[in-house]
Protein backbone atom coordinates (compact mmCIF):
# COMPACT_ATOMS: atom_id res chain seq x y z
CA UNK A 1 0.00 0.00 0.00
CA UNK A 2 1.29 3.51 -1.11
CA UNK A 3 1.97 5.57 2.15
CA UNK A 4 1.78 8.75 -0.17
CA UNK A 5 0.60 11.88 1.68
CA UNK A 6 -3.75 12.73 0.82
CA UNK A 7 -3.01 16.32 -0.88
CA UNK A 8 -6.12 18.49 -1.56
CA UNK A 9 -7.74 17.41 -5.06
CA UNK A 10 -7.92 13.79 -3.79
CA UNK A 11 -8.92 15.14 -0.46
CA UNK A 12 -11.74 16.70 -1.75
CA UNK A 13 -12.84 13.61 -4.13
CA UNK A 14 -13.02 11.77 -0.88
CA UNK A 15 -14.92 14.18 0.25
CA UNK A 16 -17.58 14.49 -2.09
CA UNK A 17 -17.71 10.35 -2.45
CA UNK A 18 -18.89 10.53 1.37
CA UNK A 19 -21.18 13.04 1.02
CA UNK A 20 -22.57 11.10 -1.63
CA UNK A 21 -22.98 8.06 0.34
CA UNK A 22 -24.82 10.54 3.21
CA UNK A 23 -27.79 10.32 0.95
CA UNK A 24 -27.50 6.74 0.53
CA UNK A 25 -30.57 6.08 3.34
CA UNK A 26 -33.05 9.48 2.07
CA UNK A 27 -32.76 7.91 -1.48
CA UNK A 28 -33.75 4.67 0.42
CA UNK A 29 -36.48 6.63 2.06
CA UNK A 30 -37.59 7.92 -1.72
CA UNK A 31 -37.68 4.96 -3.24
CA UNK A 32 -39.86 3.03 -0.29
CA UNK A 33 -42.65 5.75 -1.11
CA UNK A 34 -43.89 3.91 -4.29
CA UNK A 35 -41.98 0.76 -4.02
CA UNK A 36 -41.89 -1.87 -0.95
CA UNK A 37 -39.08 -2.76 0.89
CA UNK A 38 -38.10 -6.04 -0.87
CA UNK A 39 -38.81 -4.39 -4.71
CA UNK A 40 -36.97 -1.80 -3.75
CA UNK A 41 -34.13 -3.63 -2.79
CA UNK A 42 -34.36 -6.16 -6.17
CA UNK A 43 -33.95 -2.75 -8.24
CA UNK A 44 -31.60 -1.33 -6.17
CA UNK A 45 -29.32 -4.34 -6.50
CA UNK A 46 -30.19 -5.22 -10.40
CA UNK A 47 -28.78 -1.85 -11.62
CA UNK A 48 -25.62 -2.55 -9.25
CA UNK A 49 -25.06 -5.15 -10.88
CA UNK A 50 -25.23 -3.73 -14.20
CA UNK A 51 -22.83 -1.41 -13.48
CA UNK A 52 -20.48 -3.23 -11.54
CA UNK A 53 -20.60 -5.37 -14.26
CA UNK A 54 -19.69 -3.04 -16.97
CA UNK A 55 -17.09 -1.63 -15.05
CA UNK A 56 -15.68 -4.81 -14.67
CA UNK A 57 -15.39 -5.37 -17.81
CA UNK A 58 -14.16 -2.00 -18.70
CA UNK A 59 -11.14 -2.63 -16.36
CA UNK A 60 -10.78 -6.61 -17.43
CA UNK A 61 -11.81 -7.74 -14.60
CA UNK A 62 -13.27 -11.38 -14.26
CA UNK A 63 -16.07 -11.94 -12.30
CA UNK A 64 -15.87 -15.63 -11.84
CA UNK A 65 -15.15 -17.12 -8.79
CA UNK A 66 -13.22 -20.51 -8.14
CA UNK A 67 -15.26 -23.47 -7.17
CA UNK A 68 -13.34 -23.07 -3.58
CA UNK A 69 -15.10 -19.63 -3.30
CA UNK A 70 -18.42 -20.18 -3.96
CA UNK A 71 -19.41 -21.06 -0.33
CA UNK A 72 -17.44 -18.18 1.09
CA UNK A 73 -19.36 -15.95 -1.47
CA UNK A 74 -22.56 -17.51 -0.58
CA UNK A 75 -22.27 -17.13 3.32
CA UNK A 76 -21.58 -13.42 2.28
CA UNK A 77 -24.71 -13.39 -0.14
CA UNK A 78 -26.43 -14.39 3.01
CA UNK A 79 -25.35 -11.63 5.30
CA UNK A 80 -26.22 -9.27 2.20
CA UNK A 81 -29.31 -10.08 1.74
CA UNK A 82 -30.65 -10.15 5.68
CA UNK A 83 -28.97 -6.98 6.19
CA UNK A 84 -30.15 -5.64 3.33
CA UNK A 85 -33.89 -6.50 3.87
CA UNK A 86 -34.00 -5.47 7.39
CA UNK A 87 -32.56 -2.13 6.72
CA UNK A 88 -35.13 -1.40 3.95
CA UNK A 89 -37.76 -2.26 6.01
CA UNK A 90 -36.27 -0.70 9.50
CA UNK A 91 -36.18 2.46 7.14
CA UNK A 92 -39.68 2.50 5.83
CA UNK A 93 -40.90 2.57 9.22
CA UNK A 94 -38.46 5.47 11.37
CA UNK A 95 -37.35 8.16 9.78
CA UNK A 96 -34.08 9.23 7.39
CA UNK A 97 -32.18 10.74 10.27
CA UNK A 98 -32.61 8.83 12.52
CA UNK A 99 -31.95 5.15 10.08
CA UNK A 100 -28.65 7.43 9.02
CA UNK A 101 -27.05 7.56 12.55
CA UNK A 102 -28.09 4.24 13.64
CA UNK A 103 -26.72 2.64 10.84
CA UNK A 104 -23.54 4.72 10.80
CA UNK A 105 -22.77 3.07 14.35
CA UNK A 106 -22.03 -0.27 12.26
CA UNK A 107 -17.98 0.14 13.03
CA UNK A 108 -18.92 -0.31 17.20
CA UNK A 109 -20.19 -4.11 16.08
CA UNK A 110 -17.41 -4.34 13.71
CA UNK A 111 -14.34 -3.28 16.18
CA UNK A 112 -16.29 -5.93 18.74
CA UNK A 113 -16.45 -8.88 16.86
CA UNK A 114 -12.31 -8.34 15.06
CA UNK A 115 -11.44 -8.12 18.88
CA UNK A 116 -12.08 -11.59 19.21
CA UNK A 117 -11.18 -13.15 15.51
CA UNK A 118 -9.04 -11.10 13.67
CA UNK A 119 -5.69 -11.26 15.12
CA UNK A 120 -3.65 -8.81 16.65
CA UNK A 121 -6.89 -6.35 16.41
CA UNK A 122 -7.36 -6.54 19.98
CA UNK A 123 -9.33 -3.42 22.15
CA UNK A 124 -7.36 -0.96 23.89
CA UNK A 125 -8.65 1.85 26.60
CA UNK A 126 -9.62 4.36 23.63
CA UNK A 127 -11.64 2.36 21.53
CA UNK A 128 -13.65 1.07 24.20
CA UNK A 129 -14.37 4.54 25.72
CA UNK A 130 -15.14 5.41 22.31
CA UNK A 131 -17.61 2.44 21.70
CA UNK A 132 -19.60 3.17 24.65
CA UNK A 133 -19.87 6.68 23.97
CA UNK A 134 -20.55 5.66 20.62
CA UNK A 135 -23.11 3.01 22.05
CA UNK A 136 -24.70 5.76 24.51
CA UNK A 137 -25.55 8.17 21.08
CA UNK A 138 -27.48 4.92 19.55
CA UNK A 139 -29.51 4.88 22.87
CA UNK A 140 -30.07 8.26 23.03
CA UNK A 141 -31.62 8.00 19.62
CA UNK A 142 -33.51 4.96 19.79
CA UNK A 143 -35.29 5.86 22.53
CA UNK A 144 -36.57 9.19 20.93
CA UNK A 145 -39.64 9.32 19.36
CA UNK A 146 -38.91 11.51 15.72
CA UNK A 147 -41.39 14.69 15.92
CA UNK A 148 -42.33 13.81 12.45
CA UNK A 149 -44.93 11.99 10.04
CA UNK A 150 -42.16 10.00 8.04
CA UNK A 151 -41.84 7.59 10.91
CA UNK A 152 -44.84 5.35 11.05
CA UNK A 153 -43.60 2.63 13.43
CA UNK A 154 -40.27 4.38 14.64
CA UNK A 155 -39.24 2.15 18.13
CA UNK A 156 -39.57 -0.91 15.95
CA UNK A 157 -37.89 0.98 13.07
CA UNK A 158 -35.16 1.80 14.90
CA UNK A 159 -34.36 -1.60 16.15
CA UNK A 160 -34.60 -2.89 13.16
CA UNK A 161 -31.65 -0.38 11.78
CA UNK A 162 -29.82 -1.44 15.01
CA UNK A 163 -29.79 -5.21 13.51
CA UNK A 164 -28.91 -4.41 10.43
CA UNK A 165 -25.86 -2.17 11.54
CA UNK A 166 -24.88 -5.30 13.90
CA UNK A 167 -25.29 -7.52 10.47
CA UNK A 168 -23.18 -5.03 8.71
CA UNK A 169 -20.47 -5.09 11.09
CA UNK A 170 -20.41 -8.73 11.07
CA UNK A 171 -20.25 -8.59 7.14
CA UNK A 172 -17.40 -5.66 7.24
CA UNK A 173 -15.04 -8.14 9.30
CA UNK A 174 -16.04 -11.47 7.17
CA UNK A 175 -15.75 -9.11 4.03
CA UNK A 176 -12.19 -7.63 5.25
CA UNK A 177 -10.70 -11.64 6.12
CA UNK A 178 -12.61 -12.43 2.76
CA UNK A 179 -11.36 -10.04 0.37
CA UNK A 180 -7.58 -11.41 1.48
CA UNK A 181 -7.82 -14.26 -1.08
CA UNK A 182 -10.97 -12.95 -3.24
CA UNK A 183 -10.82 -10.46 -5.62
CA UNK A 184 -13.16 -7.16 -3.97
CA UNK A 185 -15.02 -6.42 -7.02
CA UNK A 186 -15.97 -10.19 -7.16
CA UNK A 187 -17.47 -10.11 -3.96
CA UNK A 188 -19.39 -6.89 -4.05
CA UNK A 189 -20.96 -8.29 -7.23
CA UNK A 190 -21.70 -12.04 -6.21
CA UNK A 191 -23.28 -10.54 -3.01
CA UNK A 192 -25.32 -8.24 -4.93
CA UNK A 193 -26.38 -10.95 -7.42
CA UNK A 194 -26.83 -13.89 -4.90
CA UNK A 195 -29.40 -11.25 -3.18
CA UNK A 196 -31.88 -10.57 -6.31
CA UNK A 197 -33.52 -14.55 -6.66
CA UNK A 198 -34.15 -14.03 -2.94
CA UNK A 199 -35.63 -10.56 -3.03
CA UNK A 200 -37.45 -11.15 -6.40
CA UNK A 201 -39.01 -14.63 -5.00
CA UNK A 202 -40.12 -12.92 -1.35
CA UNK A 203 -41.10 -9.18 -3.27
CA UNK A 204 -43.49 -11.54 -5.84
CA UNK A 205 -45.15 -13.81 -2.74
CA UNK A 206 -45.39 -10.95 -0.04
CA UNK A 207 -45.78 -7.83 -1.37
CA UNK A 208 -46.88 -6.14 -4.33
CA UNK A 209 -44.67 -4.50 -7.00
CA UNK A 210 -45.84 -0.82 -6.63
CA UNK A 211 -47.96 0.99 -3.93
CA UNK A 212 -49.63 2.67 -6.03
CA UNK A 213 -50.50 2.92 -9.97
CA UNK A 214 -48.32 6.41 -10.69
CA UNK A 215 -44.27 6.23 -9.66
CA UNK A 216 -43.52 9.28 -8.47
CA UNK A 217 -40.12 10.74 -10.32
CA UNK A 218 -38.51 11.59 -6.92
CA UNK A 219 -39.19 7.60 -6.17
CA UNK A 220 -37.41 6.89 -9.79
CA UNK A 221 -34.90 9.28 -8.97
CA UNK A 222 -33.60 7.00 -5.46
CA UNK A 223 -33.38 3.56 -7.20
CA UNK A 224 -31.67 5.12 -9.32
CA UNK A 225 -29.43 7.00 -6.48
CA UNK A 226 -28.45 3.86 -4.80
CA UNK A 227 -27.71 2.03 -7.93
CA UNK A 228 -25.91 4.09 -9.96
CA UNK A 229 -24.26 6.64 -7.62
CA UNK A 230 -23.55 4.26 -4.56
CA UNK A 231 -23.01 1.26 -6.14
CA UNK A 232 -21.57 2.91 -9.52
CA UNK A 233 -19.71 6.15 -8.61
CA UNK A 234 -19.22 5.70 -4.67
CA UNK A 235 -18.10 2.23 -5.39
CA UNK A 236 -15.53 2.33 -8.43
CA UNK A 237 -14.03 5.91 -6.91
CA UNK A 238 -13.53 3.89 -3.52
CA UNK A 239 -11.88 1.58 -5.19
CA UNK A 240 -9.53 3.78 -6.74
CA UNK A 241 -8.56 5.34 -3.70
CA UNK A 242 -8.08 2.08 -1.67
CA UNK A 243 -5.33 1.14 -4.47
CA UNK A 244 -2.90 3.89 -3.22
CA UNK A 245 -4.03 5.40 0.60
CA UNK A 246 -4.75 3.27 3.81
CA UNK A 247 -7.98 2.73 5.37
CA UNK A 248 -6.86 4.67 7.93
CA UNK A 249 -6.11 7.62 6.34
CA UNK A 250 -9.62 7.48 4.31
CA UNK A 251 -11.15 6.80 7.36
CA UNK A 252 -11.19 10.24 8.84
CA UNK A 253 -13.46 11.78 6.09
CA UNK A 254 -16.28 9.43 6.53
CA UNK A 255 -17.09 11.12 9.52
CA UNK A 256 -19.12 13.22 7.04
CA UNK A 257 -21.59 10.79 5.86
CA UNK A 258 -23.56 10.68 8.81
CA UNK A 259 -23.88 14.49 9.26
CA UNK A 260 -24.17 14.93 5.79
CA UNK A 261 -27.33 12.18 6.04
CA UNK A 262 -28.36 14.02 8.72
CA UNK A 263 -28.75 16.88 6.59
CA UNK A 264 -30.58 15.69 3.51
CA UNK A 265 -33.30 14.43 5.48
CA UNK A 266 -34.33 18.07 6.87
CA UNK A 267 -33.53 19.54 3.57
CA UNK A 268 -35.41 17.38 1.53
CA UNK A 269 -37.95 15.74 3.56
CA UNK A 270 -38.55 18.41 5.95
CA UNK A 271 -37.38 16.38 8.73
CA UNK A 272 -37.12 17.80 12.51
CA UNK A 273 -33.92 17.36 13.55
CA UNK A 274 -34.81 17.60 17.20
CA UNK A 275 -31.48 18.19 20.03
CA UNK A 276 -32.04 14.21 20.93
CA UNK A 277 -30.90 13.20 17.33
CA UNK A 278 -28.29 16.30 17.19
CA UNK A 279 -26.29 14.85 20.47
CA UNK A 280 -27.04 10.59 19.30
CA UNK A 281 -25.28 11.70 16.04
CA UNK A 282 -22.83 13.92 17.65
CA UNK A 283 -21.92 11.10 20.38
CA UNK A 284 -22.01 8.14 17.61
CA UNK A 285 -19.50 10.23 15.32
CA UNK A 286 -17.12 11.30 18.44
CA UNK A 287 -17.48 7.76 19.56
CA UNK A 288 -16.20 6.12 16.14
CA UNK A 289 -13.87 8.85 15.25
CA UNK A 290 -11.69 7.64 19.01
CA UNK A 291 -12.02 3.88 17.86
CA UNK A 292 -10.70 4.54 13.86
CA UNK A 293 -8.28 6.51 14.62
CA UNK A 294 -6.64 3.77 17.13
CA UNK A 295 -4.94 1.09 15.68
CA UNK A 296 -6.05 1.53 12.03
CA UNK A 297 -3.49 0.40 9.40
CA UNK A 298 -2.95 -0.96 6.13
CA UNK A 299 -2.52 -4.52 7.41
CA UNK A 300 -5.22 -4.08 9.89
CA UNK A 301 -8.94 -2.69 7.73
CA UNK A 302 -11.27 -4.13 10.00
CA UNK A 303 -10.81 -0.44 11.87
CA UNK A 304 -10.73 2.10 9.54
CA UNK A 305 -13.67 2.87 7.26
CA UNK A 306 -14.86 -0.22 4.64
CA UNK A 307 -17.08 1.58 1.97
CA UNK A 308 -18.39 -1.42 -1.23
CA UNK A 309 -21.67 -0.40 -1.24
CA UNK A 310 -22.06 -1.70 2.48
CA UNK A 311 -25.49 0.16 2.85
Amino acid sequence: MDAQPIRLPTALFTLGLCVLWGGNVVAIKFGLAAFPPLWSAFWRFLICCVVVLLWSYWRGLSLLPQRSEIRQLGILGCLFTAQIALLNLGINWTSPASGVVLLNANPIFANLLAHFVVPGDRLSIRRVTGLLIAFGGICVVFLGNPVTTLAERPMMGNLLVILTSLLLGVRVVYTNRLVQSIEPVQAVFWQAMGSLPVFLLCGWLFEPPLLSSSVPVASLLGILYQGVIVAGVCFVGWTILLKHYSPSKLSMFGFVSPIFGVLFSGLFFGELITSRLWIGLIAVTLGILLVTRQGSSPSNPTTGLVKEDAQ
